[in-house]
C-alpha cells in the first residue's frame, strides 16, 4: 500500500500521521508544502515582478507552489490513497491533476469553511471529505472526524504540577478575552502562564502575559505541558471543532478550561475535568475545579481519539 499526505505543516502536527503510517510499514510520503519557497529564475525576473501589483506576485507564487506539489508527487508515482490537508490552499485544477495519480483522493479540514471556503471543491474532486467542524459536517455532508491525540499518554503525578493554567495563543480576536482572564486570575492570585505569539503587542495587555514573535512548536512547549495543571483553550469565531490543545490535555490527563461549547457533545466530556467559559458572562473559576483531581477517561473512549484510530478511520485500514 502506498499513501501520500499533502499538507502545510507549519505547526508540525501533520507529520505525525506519516509517522504512524510508517510505523505500520506502509510506504508513506509527506509533501510538506509549507517548506516551499518561491525561487526566481533570474535577478531580472525578480526585478520585473517587483514592478507588478500584489495580485500578480501572488499568482506567480501560487503557480510555483502548485507546480512544486505536482513535481513532488510525480517523483513518488501513483498512490493508493492521497490525503490533502487544507485543500483550500490550491486550485481545483491542481486538485484534479492530483486526483489522476490515486485511487482514493481524500481531504481533511481542521477549520471552519467560513474561514477557509472550499465550496468550489465540493463536486468531482474528492472521494471523501473529513472535517472536525460539526456544523460544516451537517451543512455539506462531510464525514466527521476530530483532531487526534498525537502524544504518548502520561501518568499524572500531582507532586510535579505547578498548579498553573497554561495557554499559548496567536494574537488575534481572542486576545481581548485572554487579557480579561489574565486580569481575573491575577485578582484571585491563581498562577498562570499565558504566551501570546505575534508581531505586535496589543495596547493595555496584561503585564503578566508573555509575548513571543517566534511561532512555537509542540516540542518547544513540552515542559509547559508537563508542569501545568490546567490547559486553557480559546476558540476562534465560527469555530465548531476541537483544537489540538484539547487532545494534548487528554494525553497529559490535564483539566481543561475552554470557550468551546461544542465540547459538551463529546463522550469524554466530564464537568469535573472540563470547565466551559462564556465570553459574554462574568468569569468564575471555582476553587473546587482547581483543586479536585483529574478523573481518567475510560480506555475505550480514550482510544477513540488516538492517532492510531484516526488513521484506521481515514484510510480504512
Amino acid at each position: 500500500m502506498k499513501i501520500c499526505i499533502i499538507s502545510f505543516d507549519s505547526t508540525y502536527f501533520d507529520h505525525n500521521i506519516a509517522l504512524e503510517l510508517k510505523r505500520r510499514n506502509i510506504d508513506t510520503n509527506h509533501i510538506d508544502a509549507s517548506k516551499f519557497k518561491h525561487k526566481y529564475k533570474s535577478i531580472f525576473e525578480r526585478i520585473a515582478i517587483n514592478f507588478k501589483n500584489k495580485d500578480y506576485k501572488k499568482q506567480i507564487k501560487q503557480k510555483g507552489l502548485e507546480e512544486y506539489i505536482l513535481n513532488q508527487l510525480e517523483k513518488f508515482g501513483n498512490q493508493d490513497s492521497i490525503l490533502f490537508i487544507r485543500p483550500d490552499k490550491v486550485s481545483k485544477k491542481t486538485h484534479l491533476e492530483i486526483k489522476k495519480t490515486t485511487k482514493n483522493y481524500l481531504a481533511y479540514i481542521y477549520d471552519s469553511c467560513n474561514r477557509f471556503p472550499i465550496e468550489h471543491l465540493l463536486r468531482g474532486v474528492f472521494d471523501e471529505i473529513f472535517s472536525f467542524d460539526i456544523k460544516d459536517v451537517k451543512k455539506y455532508n462531510f464525514t466527521f472526524i476530530s483532531n487526534y491525540i498525537y502524544m504518548e499518554k502520561r501518568e499524572v503525578d500531582a507532586t510535579e504540577l505547578n498548579n498553573i493554567i497554561f495557554i499559548v495563543i496567536s494574537i488575534d480576536e481572542r486576545f481581548e478575552f485572554l487579557n480579561k482572564i489574565a486580569k481575573y486570575l491575577s485578582s484571585q492570585e491563581i498562577n498562570y502562564k499565558f504566551i501570546a505569539v505575534g508581531k505586535k503587542i496589543p495596547k493595555e495587555a496584561n503585564r503578566n502575559i508573555i509575548f513571543s514573535r517566534k511561532a512555537l512548536l509542540p516540542s518547544d512547549l513540552q515542559k509547559d505541558f508537563e508542569y501545568s495543571k490546567i490547559f486553557l483553550d480559546l476558540i476562534r469565531k465560527d469555530h465548531n471543532g476541537l483544537s489540538f490543545r484539547i487532545f494534548e490535555a487528554l494525553a497529559m490527563q490535564r483539566k481543561i478550561i475552554t470557550t468551546n461549547k461544542s465540547i459538551q457533545q463529546y463522550d469524554f466530556y466530564n464537568p469535573n475535568n472540563i470547565l466551559i467559559l462564556d465570553e459574554n458572562s462574568e468569569i468564575n473559576i471555582s476553587n473546587d475545579f482547581l483543586t479536585t483531581p483529574y478523573e481518567p477517561l475510560d480506555e475505550l473512549v480514550y482510544y477513540k481519539y488516538t492517532l492510531e484510530n484516526w488513521v484506521n478511520t481515514v484510510f480504512k485500514i
